[in-house]
């Protein structure tokens, strides 16, 4: 059964009136975004195959800036990557009115909710995780204890947050892109990819096969949202949660 084509003008007017500015797109993620979608929801088509260099190419971005705007389009919920290899990016778009909708908080202050009008936990997506020392340690505690990298405890005061993908690549502040780990990791890492750093760590018999295996499945997890810090709201600003 071929998938129904929507209203293209009204996608569009979702998209240009609603759905960037609320969301806070910036040109370029406007840009992929809307490309991305005439070549698929107005189509007809959910899903998309594509190759981030080609589509850099075409919009005449950089590779990074690409590629920095697809995975922020993945955490807003505006497409879902379903796999990405060497060929390419496979996505599932996402119509306007199934991303997000704006409600009003208490105070008159600015809410993202979901269909159902209900506060989700995707409200995190859009916060710095180095903004505030409560976040940050929100991050920390999420590890419990353990370097992300190379699962030795250390203290506190020798602990800091890295981020998986670089910032020179275009890396977030985000829960999604920041790991609890000790300071000789986190020096050691460098720029470096954080899958490749790890496998540096089990050349060097600093983790076993087993350790190496699950870290690249943590890495993965962290990406996909899997993990997220236990944090709640209250007075409008973000607080540990504190569970027994």
């Amino acid at each position: 059964m071929p998938n129904k084509t929507p209203n293209a003008k009204l996608l569009w007017m979702q998209f240009e009136d609603v759905l960037a500015p609320r969301l806070g797109l910036t040109v370029k993620e406007r840009a992929v975004y809307s490309y991305l979608l005439r070549h698929s929801l107005v189509v007809g088509k959910v899903r998309l195959q594509f190759a981030v260099m080609a589509l850099a190419r075409t919009l005449r971005l950089s590779i990074g800036a690409t590629r920095y705007a697809v995975r922020r389009l993945d955490e807003l919920g505006a497409l879902r990557v379903l796999e990405r290899n060497k060929t390419g990016h496979l996505v599932e778009m996402r119509l306007p009115e199934k991303i997000r909708a704006i409600g009003a908080g208490k105070n008159g202050a600015t809410l993202i909710t979901g269909a159902t009008g209900e506060r989700p936990a995707s409200t995190i997506e859009s916060t710095d995780f180095l903004k505030t020392w409560e976040l940050r340690k929100a991050i920390h505690d999420r590890e419990g204890g353990p370097c992300f990298y190379c699962l030795r405890r250390t203290p506190a005061n020798v602990r800091c947050l890295d981020h998986v993908v670089p910032r020179v690549r275009f890396g977030r502040n985000s829960y999604r892109n920041l790991v609890s780990c000790c300071l000789e990791c986190n020096t050691r890492k460098g720029d470096r990819a954080a899958p490749d750093f790890l496998r540096t760590l089990y050349r060097q018999g600093r983790l076993t096969s087993a350790e190496l295996d699950a870290r690249l499945r943590s890495l993965k997890d962290v990406a996909a949202g899997k993990l997220r810090p236990r944090l709640k709201v209250e007075n409008g600003n973000w607080k540990i949660e504190i569970r027994n």
